[in-house]
């Protein structure tokens, strides 16, 4: 055993490493959870803010280094995982077991928002999150039918009603609630109660994040949702041409008026890589999401290109970033999903840590 590795020597080393989303080292973020020494060899637990994780490799190679250099021949990381809750006060009780609730939206129809909000929320499920997905597009909900469970009815008790669950993945939508194809066709105060009442009468349980898919543009169900319930975020879907960036514009100012803060900007169909030359085309232009973002101070949170298989597995209930997709490892697409949900939870934590100080103060 190296005279270096004792437990102060090896706190003291990974006091040096820092959380590259929350800017603070593992020791005072209280991420180190347990240290086996063992001759040379360094076995150690760390405690993450959230599964899903953006920079974990970093954080493994950082820790590594720190303890070679104490002289650890070996260095071996368990990864545990504890999200915490990106908000507090009365409104909160609303979803008492909720811990962050992350809004899906885009300022106008077909730019892949339903899309963007299910693989988001798949993709975290994947990573161990506990996810809920609400469908709170009222008047048109899609959720069902991209998640396979487009004939499925809720069942409850004593007026609660549990959620259907796909693809690792809470669910509530008002198509659970209809038959066949029957309409809704509601005005405001009914699109907010029925909102109000999946907040409040689903047994949702124990959350680590709930995706909220928002009805596109900036109406009665994104009000609703913003005045029901504290948001950890939102996530503005648009696609690079110019239309839909009036518009995505439109949908970030609503978010400002109501004091809910944008995490950044996602652009789906950014470009189409033909299967047979290989070449890349901008079939709906290109750089609108980074324009938007610069113009805005805001992030580009993922570009989504457009493949076939992201269009068959929605319609067949199967999204791209399912394990259960025949693609779901091989496309670029389901990458990108991927990696935005951990861009996602990455920004949720930065949120969540005052709230996690306050919270142990």
């Amino acid at each position: 055993m190296s005279d270096q590795l004792t437990n102060d020597n090896i706190m003291a080393a990974l006091s040096q490493v820092r959380d590259p989303e929350i800017g603070r080292d593992l020791v005072s973020l209280g991420m180190v959870k347990g240290i086996d020494i063992n001759g040379t060899a360094v076995d150690l637990t760390v405690e993450l803010t959230t599964p899903a994780c953006p920079l974990k490799a970093k954080i493994e190679s950082d820790i590594v280094e720190g303890l070679e250099a104490l002289g650890a021949s070996a260095v071996r990381v368990d990864w545990a995982s504890n999200v915490k809750r990106s908000f507090g006060g009365p409104a909160a009780d609303l979803i008492p077991g909720v811990r962050n609730t992350i809004a899906v939206a885009s300022g106008k129809g077909g730019v892949g928002k339903t899309t963007v909000a299910v693989n988001l929320a798949v993709s975290l499920a994947r990573d161990g999150a506990r996810v809920g997905l609400l469908d709170a597009d009222i008047t048109g909900p899609n959720v069902p039918l991209m998640m396979g469970t487009g004939g499925a009815h809720v069942t409850g008790s004593g007026g609660r009603v549990n959620p259907v669950i796909s693809h690792g993945v809470k669910m509530m939508s008002i198509q659970y609630f209809l038959t066949g194809d029957a309409p809704v066709i509601w005005r405001g105060p009914l699109i907010h109660s029925a909102i109000q009442q999946f907040l409040r009468d689903v047994e949702w349980g124990e959350l680590d994040y709930l995706v909220i898919d928002l009805p596109p543009g900036t109406g009665d169900a994104a009000l609703s949702i913003s005045q029901l319930i504290p948001l950890s975020g939102a996530v503005i879907v648009t696609t690079p041409q110019e239309v839909s960036l009036l518009d995505a514009r439109k949908a970030i100012a609503m978010f400002n008026k109501v004091n809910v803060r944008t995490f950044g900007v996602v652009e789906n169909m950014s470009g189409f890589v033909c299967p047979d030359c290989g070449g890349e085309h901008d079939i709906f232009g290109s750089g609108g999401g980074t324009t938007i973002a610069r113009e805005l101070g805001l992030e580009v949170l993922g570009r989504i290109p457009i493949e076939p298989g992201v269009r068959s597995g929605s319609d067949a209930g199967v999204p791209i970033t399912s394990a259960q997709h025949p693609a779901a490892d091989a496309s670029a697409a389901a990458a990108a999903m991927r990696e935005l949900a951990r861009t996602v939870a990455g920004r949720v934590s930065v949120v969540a840590a005052p709230f996690a100080e306050a919270a142990t103060a």
